[in-house]
């Protein structure tokens, strides 16, 4: 009850405090306000950008690992002659690589390669700049191939290289703007495919990267007929192998060994010879992208606590006019048997209070921000920066009253009583 007591007398003054001086309280509690909302606004327009991105960049894949002739790499030299002269990764590298990997360690294997600026017909209708992209059957497991309409290939559309496509949403649009695609048929280097799948529409992402709206994928052995898989150099389509690894192996370290070992076999490397082939894995990007984000966080956190801090002092200045307001009234209250730790917790929940009031208007600022419609990616705040911004606040309130609450609560009551 005195606990119940104590808050509701806190907040009591605290509103009385805001009536009072209504527009001294409002400036100062400007300063909690605009700084809450700068940290918060930051930290919630990075995760929306750090979200976008790795959306963007779903197209890799999670838990896969490529094996491939060109290592990803982010900035600095990137030293490309050391890999030009690599092989590519072929239907032999794939085929091996199917029969002699454990099942406990991956979920499934896809060779794939892509080749862009396809043009594709249907009738009067054409849809330039296409990627066409041929895959084995497994390739849906190691990428996300989110059909809306239609099916996937079947084993045996795969085996025997039919000529059937699932293509993005602005091919099937733009070729068959009326009525379904699927079952309809287009052509492309004087072949004619037949549409069985239409990919979900994705919309335009954040940076440009691939998407599935403008990809046509075909069975590997159809899209052979049109490009040759290259062996080695820059000539012809470069194919690469994805592996999907599983939960068991959550670091992906065992799979990341056994395909080492088993493409160095094939390949037929000796010991001390270097690995003639990169295997990457989406880490690495996701990697990069917390650590660019991480410093745009921090410089963003430096930034908004200097706003913080100014409105911290406001705090402590409205808490010890405040102090200086009821210096009588503390007085008697001490007199009739308030103790010192009531005094100080009564102004302590006050300047809490008003921060939070700050706090929550910036928060509410921030909440207006993400009603701004955006073309390339979605502002959106999640439930742990509010609860950051509502305990910034309180801790602000803390640091800002407890000096004023520490001289309320130390207050002699007989001088306190005859204090004017």
């Amino acid at each position: 009850m005195k606990t119940l007591r104590l808050t509701f007398e806190s907040f009591r003054f605290a509103w009385q405090a805001l009536q009072a001086d209504l527009l001294r309280t409002i400036l100062s509690l400007l300063g909690v306000t605009i700084g809450i909302f700068a940290i918060i606004a930051v930290f919630t327009v990075v995760d929306s950008l750090e979200a976008s991105i790795r959306q963007s960049m779903s197209f890799v894949g999670d838990k896969v690992i490529y094996v491939a002739k060109w290592p990803w790499a982010f900035g600095g030299d990137y030293p490309w002659w050391k890999y030009f002269n690599r092989p590519s990764p072929t239907m032999r590298d794939f085929r091996q690589l199917q029969r002699v990997l454990t099942p406990e360690n991956n979920r499934g294997i896809a060779l794939f390669a892509a080749r862009g600026g396809n043009t594709l017909k249907a009738g009067s209708n054409s849809v330039e700049s296409i990627a066409l992209q041929g895959v084995t059957f497994d390739y849906r497991k190691v990428s996300d191939v989110p059909i809306q309409e239609g099916r996937y290939f079947t084993p045996q559309e795969v085996e025997a290289a039919r000529n059937v496509a699932v293509v993005g949403y602005d091919i099937a649009h733009n070729l068959y703007p009326v009525g379904s695609a699927v079952g309809r048929e287009f052509q492309t280097h004087g072949r004619r495919f037949v549409i069985v799948g239409v990919m979900e529409r994705e919309g335009k992402k954040l940076i440009d990267t691939p998407s599935n709206d403008t990809n046509c994928l075909v069975p590997l052995g159809a899209f052979t007929k049109i490009y040759a898989l290259s062996t080695g150099g820059m000539g012809g389509a470069q194919g690469t192998i994805g592996i999907k690894g599983t939960d068991n192996d959550p670091g992906l370290l065992n799979l990341e060994a056994e395909v080492q070992g088993a493409m160095r076999n094939i390949r037929g490397l000796k010991p001390r010879e270097e690995d003639d082939f990169a295997l990457n894995r989406p880490e690495m990007l996701a990697d990069a992208i917390t650590k660019l984000f991480g410093v745009i966080g921090v410089a963003g956190a430096l930034i908004g606590g200097l706003a913080t801090l100014v409105g911290g002092f406001g705090i402590a200045n409205i808490m010890f006019v405040s102090v200086k307001e009821r210096t009588s009234l503390i007085g008697i209250q001490k007199s009739l048997g308030a103790k010192n730790y009531f005094i100080l917790s009564q102004f302590l929940f006050e300047a809490v209070f008003l921060c939070l009031i700050g706090g929550a208007a910036g928060l509410f600022l921030v909440w207006l921000v993400t009603l701004v419609p955006q073309d390339s990616f979605r502002i959106f705040m999640t439930l742990n920066r509010i609860i950051l911004g509502l305990g910034l606040s309180v801790l602000i309130g803390i640091i800002s009253g407890i000096v004023p609450a520490v001289v309320a609560a130390m207050m002699d009551p007989v001088d306190a009583i005859r204090a004017k």
